[in-house]
């Protein structure tokens, strides 16, 4: 990209493109230990390296995975582990299939005094050294996760959050640009608390705006970015009915008024949906057709797209099969939702996802 600071312009372009392919999208693998534990705890799974590994491999060996999938977002010990046998990196198995590597780089929420519970991501010390280190592992994208929470009582998300949290990701982005990383924005507005959707699209474009704006002063380029961003929905204890052409409608609405067209790619988090309405929400996102969407729409699904799988695998050798048939269905069906299409029979769990005050 003529003119720009990064070294590695060209290249960011083209990854930020190879993302966001027509029906594809990214999977969110980069759980960190204790929420991986988590996971594994629900299946009744021991949370060490070996079970760790084991089922990264399960998913990164999926055959046919790489139609559907075109990053995976890994955790720190994954992109430095090596498969069961020992014999190779891990992240080879998705760079065999010519999946793009990626790695999350911040190191956690840290709270905001003075604030109704209000957070900020840390990080930032040092990041340039791992960025550059990770690139050199073979990632050629980031994320960093920013949380912001709406609560109108008490004037949540506030203006100091909003800032502080805008900043730090347009630092984060501009840092990975240096180091040669595609940097996903994320500044996820969580489903917590019992918001109407116009409240949720009011607080969502305050953020959008704030984010696009401290990205414009470190000067990134746009193009060599991509958003991952909650859709807009009511909050989780709310009572208020929508559907999914409701949800698709003040989704769009809200990127439209604040996203520029240069970006690339806009990758929907799951945000505690259930597999079935990420799916459906996605394909109605698509759906829409009286706004602009000058951005792919895609996704980047963590447990919408491993819950079937886990539970299908329960930890055990012989059901590697059963886990990667689960998982490669939700490859499919999301694949066809980032193109605005259901899978005609989609065994979709209705069960829900949420987990109130979300931590990786």
């Amino acid at each position: 990209m003529p003119g720009h600071w990064s070294p590695y312009a060209d290249e960011l372009v083209e990854t930020a493109r190879k993302l966001v392919a027509p029906g594809k999208g990214i999977l969110a693998a980069d759980e960190s230990t204790g929420t991986i534990g988590k996971r594994f705890a629900s299946i009744k799974v021991e949370n060490n390296e070996a079970n760790r590994v084991a089922y990264r491999e399960l998913l990164f060996s999926a055959a046919g995975m790489e139609e559907h999938i075109s990053g995976v977002i890994t955790f720190e010990e994954t992109l430095l582990s090596k498969t069961s046998d020992g014999s190779r990196p891990l992240v080879d198995l998705l760079r065999d299939k010519g999946v793009v590597v990626g790695i999350k780089t911040d190191k956690g929420v840290t709270p905001i005094p003075g604030t109704h519970g209000e957070t900020a991501t840390q990080g930032l010390d040092g990041l340039l050294e791992r960025s550059q280190k990770y690139y050199e592992l073979g990632a050629r994208f980031a994320k960093w996760r920013a949380v912001l929470k709406i609560d109108v009582a008490n004037g949540c998300p506030s203006q100091a959050a909003v800032q502080e949290n805008a900043h730090t990701l347009a630092r984060y982005g501009a840092i990975s640009q240096m180091a040669g990383l595609v940097p996903i924005i994320e500044p996820e507005v969580l489903m917590d608390g019992a918001h109407t959707i116009e409240e949720a699209a009011a607080a969502q474009e305050r953020v959008l705006a704030a984010v696009y704006k401290a990205i414009q002063d470190q000067d990134l380029l746009l193009e060599g970015t991509l958003l991952k961003p909650a859709m807009t929905t009511p909050g989780a204890e709310s009572t208020q009915k929508v559907s999914a052409a409701d949800i698709a409608y003040y989704t769009v609405r809200t990127l439209s008024r604040t996203v520029p067209p240069a970006v690339p790619g806009i990758v929907f988090l799951s945000g505690g949906q259930s597999e079935s309405e990420a799916s459906r929400n996605l394909a109605a996102i698509n759906q829409v057709d009286k706004l602009p969407k000058p951005w792919a729409l895609s996704f980047s699904y963590g447990r919408a797209l491993q819950q079937s799988c886990l539970k299908a695998w329960q930890g055990k050798k012989e059901n590697v099969q059963p886990g990667q048939a689960a998982y490669l269905a939700r490859c499919r069906a999301n694949g066809a939702a980032r193109m605005g299409k259901m899978v005609e029979g989609d065994s979709a769990s209705n069960e829900t996802l949420y987990v109130k005050d979300y931590k990786y």
